[in-house]
C-alpha cells in the first residue's frame, strides 16, 4: 500500500514539473520580441534574386518573369588577384549570357553576341550604329570552363571594354589567340531574375 502511495506521488510530481516546464517554455518564447518591420521599397540588393548570382553555374534555371532560360556553361575569368564570370544562356539561334563582377559593388550585364561584326578593339573610343563608346578597361588573363562554352577547360583571353555615356555597353573577347568576338550588352539590376539552384 506505501509503494502505491509513493508511485501515485511520484507521478504526480513528474506531471507537475512536465506543467512547469511547459509554461516556462511558453512564456520565453512570448517574451521574444518579433522581428522589426522592413520597408518593402527599399533600395535593391543581391539578395532580392531567389539565389545569389555570385553563385550562378552550370545547371541553374533563370526565371525572367516573362521567359525561363537555363545556364549552359560558365567561365570563370581571372586578371592579377581579380576574378569576375560569365554566364552562357540557353537561346535559339544567337548567344546570351550574363556577366557577374564585385568591383567593389555587384555589377551584372546582360550580353548578346554580335558576330556580324567583325570590328576590333582600337583607340580610346568607338563608333557603332550611331552610339560612341569610350574605353574603360583592356587586359589579358586566364579562364576556366565549366560546363557547354566551346572552349577548352582553361586558357587564356583578351578583353576591351567600351561604355556609351547612356550606359550602353560594348566588349572584346578573344579567346586562346583566336579572333576578337563583339558583344554588346546593357547592366542590369539584381532583382531582374529569379534564381532556381540545378541539382
Amino acid at each position: 500500500m506505501i509503494e502505491l502511495l509513493l508511485l501515485l506521488i511520484l507521478i504526480v510530481g513528474i506531471v507537475i514539473g512536465v506543467l512547469i516546464y511547459t509554461q516556462r517554455s511558453r512564456s520565453q518564447k512570448q517574451d521574444t520580441p518579433p522581428p522589426p518591420p522592413q520597408d518593402p521599397f527599399a533600395a535593391s540588393s543581391t539578395t532580392d534574386t531567389a539565389g545569389d548570382p555570385r553563385a550562378l553555374k552550370a545547371g541553374d534555371m533563370i526565371d525572367w518573369g516573362t521567359e525561363r532560360t537555363w545556364v549552359r556553361g560558365t567561365l570563370r575569368l581571372s586578371e592579377g588577384g581579380y576574378v569576375w564570370s560569365e554566364h552562357f544562356l540557353e537561346v535559339e539561334g544567337g548567344k546570351r549570357w550574363i556577366s557577374v563582377e564585385e568591383d567593389p559593388d555587384i555589377e551584372l550585364a546582360l550580353w548578346t553576341g554580335r558576330p556580324d561584326l567583325t570590328m576590333v578593339p582600337q583607340g580610346k573610343s568607338i563608333e557603332l550604329e550611331g552610339v560612341t563608346y569610350k574605353l574603360e578597361e583592356k587586359g589579358s588573363g586566364s579562364y576556366r570552363s565549366e560546363g557547354t562554352t566551346g572552349l577548352k577547360a582553361q586558357g587564356g583571353m583578351d578583353y576591351a571594354d567600351y561604355e556609351s555615356d547612356d550606359g550602353k555597353l560594348l566588349s572584346f573577347e578573344r579567346f586562346d589567340h583566336g579572333n576578337w568576338e563583339v558583344s554588346t550588352g546593357t547592366k542590369i539590376a539584381a532583382g531582374t531574375f529569379t534564381i532556381f539552384p540545378g541539382s
